[in-house]
């Protein structure tokens, strides 16, 4: 049965690549992008199909009512995908005010203001899925993407607690998490001006191994977005989807080390009970 999805960041990367698939198999996509002529091609092909709205996700009274407009015209929507975000690489140090508010205002609050815009409608038409791109980012941290990171493991906190609110409605909650996947986000990955105090640190590092290619990218967008798409058509729903060698094996690591650092401190935690 064709589904209908709403789905934002779709100019390029994994968001472009789903809406394809999805039009490409006869579903409905709603998808909105801050340019829209950069859809022109699936418009041509698609028809009505495909509904476009422009759309900055840092615009919270958009978000509502682009998404609003959307339910209004599509009626039932069954899947949302918050995509929209980007990149930003840099120790924290060299970040301006400014960076740090975009990075924040865009892969935090503004994927926070689209589900709170679709959760009436979602909740008033009996149920659906929201899936949220996050990132093995959203669970591990590298050095230099100390804000990357912020947003990630942010949305991550949000989703889980969501999901427990939104269970009676129906509504599932899925937290996407890739590792590092070939799409353009290492080529719109932010980059404040360096600080030559961190030449040769851990941050400057993982700089250094992403421009030489030695930081490895390994996954495959198509078959993320498939992953993506099975999962919706199969009924599943987990609450996170690792996708990817590096996100299983990064993700796996870091919850042992953070389980074992844990049980070294049980004494230590449950002496501060009150006494009984």
């Amino acid at each position: 049965m064709n589904k209908t999805w709403f789905i934002t960041g779709t100019s390029a990367g994994l968001g472009r690549l789903l809406t394809e698939r999805l039009l490409a198999r006869g579903d409905r996509v709603a998808a909105t992008v801050r340019r829209p002529e950069a859809l022109d091609d699936l418009v041509a092909t698609y028809g009505d199909r495909l509904w476009v709205a422009k759309l900055d996700v840092t615009d919270v009274a958009a978000v509502r009512s682009v998404t609003d407009r959307a339910f209004a015209d599509l009626g039932h929507i069954d899947v949302i995908v918050s995509n929209a975000g980007y990149g930003l690489l840099g120790a924290v140090e060299e970040a301006s005010d400014e960076q740090i508010r975009h990075v924040i205002e865009t892969n935090l609050v503004g994927s926070i203001s689209l589900i709170r815009a679709a959760i009436p409608h979602l909740r008033e038409q009996g149920g659906g899925r929201v899936l949220q791109l996050s990132s093995e980012g959203g669970q591990i941290a590298y050095p230099g993407f100390s804000l990357y990171h912020a947003a990630k493991w942010g949305i991550e906190g949000f989703v889980e607690s969501m999901s427990k609110e939104l269970a009676p409605f129906g509504i599932a909650l899925t937290l996407v998490e890739p590792g590092p996947t070939a799409t353009h986000f290492v080529s719109g990955v932010v980059r404040p001006a360096t600080m030559a105090v961190y030449d040769g640190t851990p941050a400057d590092d993982v700089r250094r191994g992403i421009d030489s290619g030695a930081f490895p990218v390994t996954g495959d967008a198509g078959k993320v977005v498939k992953r993506m798409i099975d999962m919706i058509d199969g009924g599943a729903t987990p609450l996170r989807l690792a996708l990817g060698a590096s996100a299983f094996d990064g993700i796996h690591a870091a919850l042992r080390q953070r389980l074992t650092a844990l049980e070294a401190q049980k004494a230590i935690a449950c002496s501060v009970e009150l006494d009984r």
